[in-house]
């Protein structure tokens, strides 16, 4: 007991305590006589959280190396859950996530993080397990992608988005930059393209999102040669080439004859695909190769982008992230609850209109207002004030992860608690941004704020499992 981190517990219960008061305010009609009445969301709340204080405990009392030894069996046990789910016949707001047992919902989604974060764990803990190999690396990814595509399959695209988060593990473990430098190209081709993909630059009749994005491919992968195979000279060479001819073209198509930049960008890129092809032959050297797959694939994705969104996404996905991007405004429709929810929290002003006092949550104007957009809550009753409060103690939740989690003796336990602060950081980042606007709309849950068991319970497994291997840091194994 003496080695438990109390000041992560003490954070956990002052998050639970601003959680339920939260979950008042969301769920509070007026007239409503008890709120610690069982029939309310606030009553019913205090029972998650008991439960959820139980289990912990449970889970602190627990050799720390059952949660080593089982971790396979633990996500077997998930994987099997996450299955079934798929066969539900009991469909809730599109989604067939959840688990009807009678009386009780539970959704195996929120409880196949931990489980994925242990199996991960034993695998990369294992002897000779060494992430710059293609094969351990794509073993790893497979633990962290099979629940996803399950997730997926249940039509619940929010929750398998989460999972994204293992790779900022990775990153720690020593997965190259690189990877997560593409997955943010990804994004950056993506809104840019989108975006502008219908505004006109200048006089040239060329599309701005097309240009952008074929220029960024060009600097990045030069970029990418100056930093990963060191070679200035080609670098320099490749960067005058790329820009020197892209600018000949613009000033030809603004002031001689107006056409689409766009072909010329094409044929240098093809140009530049061949030339880093070429350098990856000539010299043998992966880095060239890397890039060159980087370069193609980059393009690749521009331009089934487009593709992807009109014609694979869902239809309220669609419009969510049109809404997002400023393409559309649909303030009655898919921008209905990020507009009502900006308005909760901008009339909270600095200190707020005080405990049950909300307006736009009493009258129910923010839908799912206690469960995926509580944070609006916390803005229009605690007001600027309260909001940086909640947010400073989800930064000190981080920070003292970090700090467990640099502690680790064994690699099970630091990569373990690394997969606990990536999953917090990524739903405290996503779901407060997506109640500002900031965020698509993917209706994951704020840790210890939104009202529900499954999702309450899940993070305290999640959290307390790693409490408990950190008890156990100082202990001398024979």
């Amino acid at each position: 007991m003496r080695s438990l981190d109390w000041w992560t517990i003490g954070i956990y219960l002052a998050l639970l305590v601003f959680g339920w008061l939260s979950v008042c305010g969301a769920s509070y009609t007026y007239g409503d006589a008890d709120i610690f009445s069982l029939g309310t969301r606030s009553g019913m709340q205090i029972v998650w959280i008991g439960t959820s204080i139980c289990l912990g405990f449970v889970l602190l009392m627990l050799d720390d190396r059952f949660y080593d030894t089982f971790a396979y069996i633990i996500y077997a046990v998930l994987l099997l859950l996450l299955f079934v789910t798929i066969f539900n016949p009991h469909e809730i707001k599109g989604s067939r996530s959840w688990l009807v047992l009678g009386p009780l919902r539970l959704q195996p989604a929120e409880f196949a993080k931990f489980a994925t974060a242990l199996a991960v764990a034993k695998l990369m803990s294992t002897y000779g397990f060494n992430i710059h190999r293609w094969k351990h690396f794509a073993a790893a990814c497979a633990v962290v992608l099979l629940p996803m595509l399950f997730i997926v399959a249940q039509k619940e695209t929010g929750s398998a988005l989460v999972y994204i988060a293992f790779f900022l593990m990775f990153y720690r473990e020593g997965m190259t930059g690189s990877v997560l430098f593409t997955g943010v190209a990804m994004v950056v081709y993506f809104v840019v393209g989108i975006r502008y993909e219908h505004t006109l630059l200048l006089d040239t009749g060329t599309s701005v999102g097309k240009f952008v994005v074929l220029l960024l491919v060009q600097l990045f992968s030069v970029g990418m040669v100056r930093v990963f195979c060191k070679d200035r000279r080609q670098s320099f060479i490749m960067l005058c080439y790329t820009v020197g001819t892209t600018l000949l073209a613009f000033l030809f198509a603004e002031f001689v004859i107006p056409f689409d930049i766009v072909w010329v960008q094409l044929a240098v890129t093809v140009f530049l695909v061949g030339h880093l092809l070429y350098n990856a032959l000539a010299t043998r050297a992966r880095n060239y190769l890397f890039i060159t797959l980087f370069a193609v694939g980059s393009v690749a994705f521009f331009y089934s982008a487009d593709y992807m969104l009109n014609n694979v996404l869902e239809p309220h996905q669609r419009v969510r992230i049109n809404v997002l991007m400023g393409l559309e405004e649909d303030i009655s429709g898919a921008g209905y609850n990020v507009h009502q929810s900006e308005i909760a929290i901008g009339s909270g002003g600095l200190k707020g209109k005080g405990f049950l006092n909300g307006t736009q949550t009493k009258l129910k104007f923010v839908p799912e207002q206690d469960t995926d957009f509580i944070f609006c809550t916390v803005g229009e009753e605690e007001g600027f004030l309260g909001s940086a409060g909640v947010l400073l103690l989800f930064l000190a939740l981080i920070l003292r992860l970090i700090k467990m989690a640099e502690r680790q003796p064994f690699t099970f336990g630091r990569v373990y608690g690394y997969c606990v602060l990536s999953i917090f950081l990524f739903h405290v980042f996503i779901n407060v941004g997506m109640v500002l606007g900031l965020t698509p709309v993917i209706g994951i849950p704020l840790p210890f704020f939104s009202y529900g068991g499954s999702s309450l319970w899940g993070f305290t497994i999640l959290l307390f499992i790693f409490l408990r291997i950190d008890a156990a840091r100082n202990i001398e194994r024979s």
